[in-house]
């Protein structure tokens, strides 16, 4: 498994590259530093191309990606288990209820955490996928409570709002790193020395050293972001599978958060889980981690959704 998830990334990877790799080529983009100058409109389409390029890309590729990491078994009507058409049938119901033009790809991934996850880049090609553990573990009810909640997610579309935050945050981020790391540097006083080489590589230290800090603080304001998705999802899953439903299925997945904690075979398969970011739960964390959660706490969730609706 961890083989093939390099291997995946490596070759994503290589297919961002390729393509933005293109666009840049077509678009005559000229290189932003000129003879150690620089050209701030160049530098401005590059990060633009380079940040929501590689985020659009990413996008796109989410529904397969999703099936190859977490190895999704797409439910196929003619060969599905009762437990398969079961679940398949609770999301088409509720997808119908949700007014979904499309019926999303339907799957099952192995892992004995209650979990699950919607994803994908339009309605037409969203996937909904839970785990067996989820399937052993809760009632149809809380089921459906946690269907309700992937499926206002597609309706929401929550996975392209979180794609272009993300993608004007990385071009923000390259943007900011350069012109920072260009005027501490003192690269263009010396744009005329060729032998400057230090120049040059104190330039590249800081716009590494930049990044690194705007990375974090972005990612502090788009898992902020993430965390209001989460919340509005819960609401729309209690109006798809009841409010009751909605609860019951948040407080079994706190049952089984602490659980986990106290048991390492279990924590150790939580952890082992991929895509954790857009999964119905994450992990309980630290204090100040707690910035840098895509979900908010469950009983932060389940007491708000109890004072709603």
């Amino acid at each position: 498994m961890m083989i093939r998830r390099i291997f995946l990334f490596v070759l994503v990877n290589i297919l961002v590259v390729t393509a933005l790799s293109a666009v840049l080529s077509f678009f005559h983009v000229q290189p932003f530093l000129q003879g150690y100058g620089l050209d701030i409109p160049s530098l401005a389409l590059f990060c633009l191309v380079w940040g929501m390029g590689g985020a659009l890309i990413s996008l796109a590729l989410s529904r397969q990606m999703a099936k190859w990491m977490m190895n999704v078994k797409v439910i196929n009507p003619q060969h599905a288990s009762p437990e398969g058409l079961k679940l398949l049938e609770i999301v088409h119901r509720l997808a119908r209820q949700a007014n979904l033009a499309h019926m999303p790809q339907v799957g099952i991934f192995a892992s004995d955490t209650p979990n699950a996850f919607a994803t994908g880049p339009s309605q037409r090609r969203s996937l909904v996928a839970v785990s067996s553990g989820l399937l052993n573990r809760m009632s149809q009810e809380e089921i459906e409570g946690v269907v309700g909640h992937e499926l206002s997610h597609i309706a929401n579309g929550d996975m392209v709002t979180l794609t272009l935050i993300q993608g004007v945050a990385n071009a923000f981020v390259m943007f900011l790193a350069r012109i920072l790391a260009y005027a501490v540097s003192g690269l263009g006083k010396r744009n005329r020395d060729r032998s400057s080489v230090g120049s040059y590589a104190m330039y590249r230290i800081c716009t590494i050293a930049f990044e690194l800090l705007f990375m974090v603080l972005a990612s502090g304001v788009i898992c902020w972001f993430s965390r209001k998705r989460e919340f509005r999802a819960d609401r729309g899953g209690a109006m798809l599978a009841g409010k009751e439903q909605m609860i019951s299925a948040l407080t079994a997945l706190q049952r089984f958060q602490e659980v986990s904690t106290k048991n390492p075979l279990l924590e150790d398969d939580k952890k082992a889980t991929a895509f954790q970011s857009m999964q119905i739960s994450s992990q309980k964390r630290g204090k100040w981690l707690r910035w840098f959660m895509t979900h908010p706490p469950l009983e932060e969730r389940i007491a708000r959704l109890s004072n709603s609706l």
